[in-house]
């Protein structure tokens, strides 16, 4: 402002301490979270390309001041997908130390939030979700039971049980007629979906899909007897177990095509932190943890936006904000806010109908 007294602020950060252009800061978050360098080999990656010579304290000065710059944009992001007519939720396995522990991903057709360093219990979910009126798509984890008002049910995971038995027991045949005639089934839910004639019947195409899958699992309720049931058949029976015991959560995607009905959107997210897991790169600490979440947070939701995931359109896109005084997703959210605007779930499945 003209009239203002106060110093203006630095570009890219809030913080006035910082020396380095949010430039600096983006190539290095890009790095080491994005594409899971050690900080050590990202500062190696900077001084060869640009000849900035950064200490490891610097670099880990940086990446905090940038962590504390988004935790508005984190909440922010939270916040939206609270909101959001349909999220796919994962978790992979993470360490804090020496401590073993949870990453999960929360995605959405344009917003992706992690939660680094975490347990595995339902209540890690609620933090993000608390009262979620959409669509829940996820595995058959025991922590999503119950937390979604609509749950579909991961289809890619039940597939790849039925190819698993088909493959290891070539011998029984039962096994390759029982992943044929679901995956007809399947295919047959996916051509429902996608038939835009169908603006009405929709849930008396899942109701016949329904039975479809009744009459396939005639095994469903068998009692296992671990001393005398194979183990095969033990597998055989508790796949048509989890089929029946779920059937209101297998096409879901039918009666409401936005919905996916699979859960790679957050099978994508959530590969990158298990590689990185596996590379041994996990936090040291919990407020490392809490950091990698947010700044992975705001990277990921970001390159949603662009074609191309390019340095050029990060660093337009953060110095908008700062022009404006407003992110993009803070004013999603504040659009959602509004009076008028109807709830997105509601108004989202109106819409497909």
């Amino acid at each position: 402002m003209p009239d203002s007294k106060e110093l203006p602020l630095p570009a890219g950060l809030r913080n006035s301490r910082s020396e380095y252009g949010i430039e600096v800061i983006l190539i290095l978050a890009f790095l080491h979270y994005w594409i899971g360098v050690s900080l050590d080999n990202a500062r190696e990656i900077m001084r060869f390309f640009t000849g900035l010579e950064l200490s490891k304290s610097q670099a880990d000065s940086l990446l905090s001041q940038l962590a504390a710059d988004w935790d508005e944009q984190y909440d922010t992001i939270a916040e939206l997908i609270a909101l959001s007519m349909v999220v796919y939720i994962d978790e992979t396995g993470w360490k804090v130390g020496r401590r073993s522990c949870y990453t999960w991903a929360f995605s959405t057709a344009m917003h992706v939030l992690f939660r680094c360093g975490v347990g595995r219990g339902k209540a890690e979910a609620e933090t993000v979700l608390g009262q979620f009126a959409g669509v829940g798509v996820t595995d058959d984890y025991a922590a999503y039971k119950s937390l979604f008002s609509k749950h579909q049910l991961c289809w890619a995971h039940l597939i790849r049980k039925a190819i698993k038995l088909a493959l290891q027991y070539p011998d029984e045949k039962h096994y390759a007629v029982f992943l044929d005639d679901l995956c007809e089934i399947y295919g047959q839910a996916v051509h429902y979906r996608e038939d835009r004639r169908l603006s009405v019947g929709r849930e008396s195409k899942a109701h016949e899909l329904q039975k479809k899958i009744r009459s396939l699992c005639t095994r469903h309720g068998e009692t296992i007897d671990k001393d005398a049931t194979p183990d095969s058949e033990a597998t055989f029976i508790r796949l048509q177990n989890e089929l029946i015991d779920n059937l209101a959560c297998l096409f879901v995607f039918v009666e409401h095509p936005q919905v996916e009905p699979t859960n790679n959107t957050s099978e994508r997210n959530v590969r990158r932190e298990a590689e990185i897991r596996k590379g041994g790169r996990t936090s040291k600490t919990s407020l490392g943890a809490k950091r990698r979440g947010v700044i992975m947070t705001v990277l990921a939701s970001l390159q949603t936006r662009f074609e191309k995931f390019t340095l050029e359109c990060l660093l337009s896109e953060v110095e908008r904000w700062l022009a404006e005084g407003r992110s993009i997703f803070e004013s999603e959210l504040a659009e959602l806010q509004r009076p008028h605007a109807p709830p997105p779930l509601a108004a989202a499945f109106h819409s497909s109908q």
